[in-house]
């Protein structure tokens, strides 16, 4: 689940406190052209006000026009599906292909969207288990690493909860702005600081700050192939630490801030000192973040997150494609 979806779910949860009717609509299944991915939340309240999105706005205005014509007083889940064909392109003015199926899901209290939120706050990987012919709700601990959406003919399985993980050493004013951007994407950051003339004055919510050194919090961590490690000390006694754990794990982006020069320096070191490979060496993203002329702090937290980005997406082997979803 992403940060955009995070906020549909506490958006909608808002709306049911004040007694307000709230269907959430997930997308389930793709074809073709989709500008969000299987799992995406949109919700739609009794009056017609949505809370994120699923297209580039056609579906959002098709369920509302839908609601306000009487069509979404639901009682249980119900699939709903948009496609492009001629006459549905004709029919709704749409250019654009792809198709999306939706469950759409009446709120209430079977629906633990409290208790999912609850969970989510403390960091837990959740597994939401929505029975269709009932529309009750039952949540479990996420097995690590899954990530999947299932429907099948009696239910619908999602998993909440960050799944990108991104370890960042030094709690510097970048590592602030990197944070926050972090979070926004759906990462869930630690940030690892042993010295205290930084430590102390880092406080931000939802981010977990430890003071161990580096090489043991890159070890505890046990990056895999969704972990992100980045170094912003400019200690080599504190980045080379993480470095040298990182660079021989699994993590997907391993990264150091500090100019050319110096990063052939830390080449050396790492080759010299702590004895990795070409090939281990050759993993590590430095200078980190993609050449934009990044001068300021955020500028530069931006570019680290641009290349995690790329980065992560030609692991995963797909680029998304942009466009909108045609309705039927």
């Amino acid at each position: 689940m992403d940060n955009l979806d995070l906020q549909v779910l506490r958006t909608a949860a808002g709306w049911r406190a004040e007694s307000r009717g709230v269907v959430l609509g997930t997308i389930t299944r793709t074809w073709g052209s989709a500008p969000r991915p299987v799992g995406s939340l949109v919700a739609v309240r009794d009056d017609g006000l949505i809370a994120g999105s699923v297209s580039g706005g056609c579906i959002e205005d098709d369920l509302v026009a839908q609601l306000r014509a009487g069509s979404l007083q639901l009682g249980r889940p119900t699939p709903l599906r948009y496609g492009v064909g001629a006459e549905e392109a004709r029919r709704f003015g749409l250019p654009c292909g792809g198709t999306l199926e939706l469950m759409l899901e009446p709120l209430g209290p079977q629906s633990a969207v409290d208790e999912l939120l609850a969970r989510l706050t403390r960091g837990e990987r959740v597994r939401r288990t929505l029975d269709l012919a009932s529309g009750c709700v039952t949540l479990a601990d996420a097995a690590p690493g899954v990530d999947t959406l299932v429907l099948n003919e009696t239910e619908l399985i999602s998993h909440h909860g960050p799944q990108w993980r991104l370890l960042v050493i030094g709690a510097g004013q970048m590592t602030d702005y990197l944070a926050r951007m972090a979070l926004a994407l759906g990462y869930g950051v630690t940030v690892c600081d042993p010295r205290a003339e930084y430590a102390d004055g880092f406080a931000l919510e939802g981010v977990t700050l430890t003071r161990d050194m580096p090489d043991d919090v890159v070890t505890a961590f046990r990056p895999d192939g969704a972990t992100a490690i980045v170094a912003l000390t400019h200690d080599p006694k504190l980045d080379d630490l993480a470095l040298m754990e990182g660079l021989r794990g699994a993590a997907f982006y391993v990264g150091a801030i500090g100019s050319r020069v110096n990063q052939a320096k830390r080449r050396a070191r790492l080759a010299e000192h702590f004895g990795l490979t070409d090939a281990e060496l050759n993993r590590l993203h430095g200078p980190v973040g993609l050449d934009i002329g990044a001068r300021t702090p955020p500028e530069i937290a931006l570019s680290i997150l641009a290349e995690m980005t790329a980065v992560r997406y030609r692991a995963a082997g797909a680029r998304p494609e942009a466009g909108c979803v045609a309705a039927t």
